[in-house]
């Protein structure tokens, strides 16, 4: 009798009948990338954790967080977590090792590995899960001024339900008009995403309004198990676009963690109505994000090229059963600029012309809203990228000069462009095109609140240190230094 077909817990894709996992490779890369996920209450409660937090023994708590995390943690991996290295974790973990004692280490292990406070033995600064009523309340007497949100106001009452958790009815007070909630949610994630993309996520406690907004209001309207299933699976979609946006803002704001989480819960919604094309845009942000976390040479994670590239497979084989072109070339030079991290140039190249073909069948405005900012020159940035991590610096300058043909509203966007441009021109040792428009970029972040806008600058400038006694890069540092952007010792 032929054996049932296994799928991954986590995309939901098929998994070989040899693999012993219930992730597939992609996911167990994500899971184990750069940050720790926060646990379930089981995995708490299970006897070795008890066991290490009864004897008061973080290094204790160490081994027996990486035995109970599925998939299983390395000590390797627990250590980029930490700041530390494999060799440190195993002394803490060795037996007969003494229990650590330095309470802040002890509060900054805590809260990286997202350990209840309720649990520990010592007093921490941090809390899981602190109210934020007044900051939503505030945010939405701004926002209410606009029509849309004199409907939305009064389901700011906080809840604690999960929203991925089961499907019940919460009693939460009476709910908006069922006609209008995805309208509502829609008309959230369109204020939220402008705001993004001209301001940063930095602007206006973006991070901490978002997510009381999902948990207050878009969780009870999940959770209501009464609905229709056309009218539920529309509303889990516009969940799925606000968690998107979360995800970017967070991101944005140097929460790579917290990003991540909304992004899988975005990638879940979008599984539970079957829509494809959702899921493609997912993963595709997933892939973008470990990208970015690839370009810091501080970090140089191997595993995030992995991932980047791992999702972007992944995301190219739901974008082609959508049938959307556009998704299909984002996928395709998300796939190329993850074989450039890499060094691997052939498939870089077929990645690319990929890209290439699919953007030819492509019609400007065609596709859902929030496929609305891919164009050329969203396009033409994804190029430059792949071709400066290739190392092809003068095709990598003509594509970032195109990408500056950007719309209206996307100040965050021109100030990374303009950013990607200075970084290829530094690449060629052209150094006084590279200063001038890296002051340029500097000049946009005055109004842009962006850490990855920070980052890119940064980027700039370890390119330009070899140049670091001229003049002309000193007067850059400087500049950078008085916008609080590191420059290079």
């Amino acid at each position: 009798m032929r054996k049932a077909e296994r799928t991954c817990v986590g995309c939901g894709s098929r998994l070989a009948r040899h693999r012993v996992s219930n992730h597939c490779g992609a996911c167990t890369r994500l899971l184990i990338s750069t940050n720790a996920r926060q646990q379930t209450a089981a995995f708490w409660e299970s006897d070795s954790i008890s066991a290490a937090i009864n004897a008061r023994h973080f290094g204790q708590l160490f081994a027996a967080y990486r035995r109970e995390s599925t998939p299983r943690v390395s000590q390797a991996t627990l250590g980029q977590w930490l700041g530390m290295t494999q060799a440190q974790v195993s002394r803490l973990e060795a037996p007969g090792a003494p229990p650590p004692s330095n309470l802040r280490n002890l509060e900054r292990w805590a809260k990286a590995l997202h350990v209840p406070p309720t649990l520990l033995w010592f007093d921490v600064s941090y809390t899981l899960d602190e109210s934020v009523e007044p900051e939503l309340a505030a945010t939405l007497e701004d926002v209410q001024r606009r029509q849309f949100f004199k409907t939305a106001g009064a389901g700011a009452t906080a809840i604690g339900a999960s929203l991925l958790g089961a499907r019940t009815p919460v009693a939460v007070g009476p709910l908006k008009p069922r006609s209008s909630d995805v309208e509502i949610v829609r008309d959230m994630t369109a204020t939220f995403r402008c705001l993004d993309n001209r301001f940063g996520g930095g602007h206006s406690r973006a991070t901490t309004t978002i997510t009381a907004y999902l948990t207050s209001t878009v969780a009870p309207m999940l959770n209501d198990a009464s609905r229709h299933r056309a009218s539920r699976d529309e509303l889990f979609a516009a969940a799925a676009e606000l968690h998107h946006v979360a995800g970017w803002i967070a991101y944005d704001v140097g929460k790579p963690a917290e990003g991540q989480r909304h992004l899988r819960d975005a990638l879940k919604l979008a599984q539970d109505v079957g829509d494809e094309a959702l899921e493609a845009e997912m993963l595709a942000a997933m892939s973008h994000h470990a990208a970015f976390a690839a370009m810091d040479e501080h970090k140089a994670f191997d595993v995030s090229r992995d991932v980047a590239l791992d999702m972007a497979l992944a995301a190219r084989q739901r974008a082609k059963r959508s049938g959307l072109v556009a998704l299909q070339a984002e996928a395709a030079v998300l796939e190329a600029h993850g074989h450039a991290l890499k060094r691997n140039t052939s498939a870089c190249f077929a990645s690319l012309s990929e890209a290439e073909r699919a953007f030819e069948r492509f019609l400007p405005g065609s596709g859902p809203a929030w496929l609305a900012y891919f164009d050329s020159a969203y396009l033409s940035a994804k190029f430059a990228h792949t071709f400066r991590d290739l190392g092809r610096p003068v095709e990598a300058e003509q594509f970032a000069r195109r990408s500056l043909g950007m719309s209206e509203g996307y100040d965050r966007g021109r100030l990374f462009n303009t950013a990607l441009l200075a970084s290829t021109l530094a690449d060629q040792g052209r150094v006084d095109e590279a200063c001038a428009e890296a002051t340029k970029a500097v000049r946009m972040s005055e109004d842009v609140r962006s850490i990855r806008g920070s980052a890119y600058l940064t980027d700039v400038g370890r390119r330009l240190a070899r140049h670091k006694g001229d003049h002309r890069v000193r007067r850059l540092y400087s500049q950078m230094n008085s916008a609080g952007v590191p420059t290079p010792v």
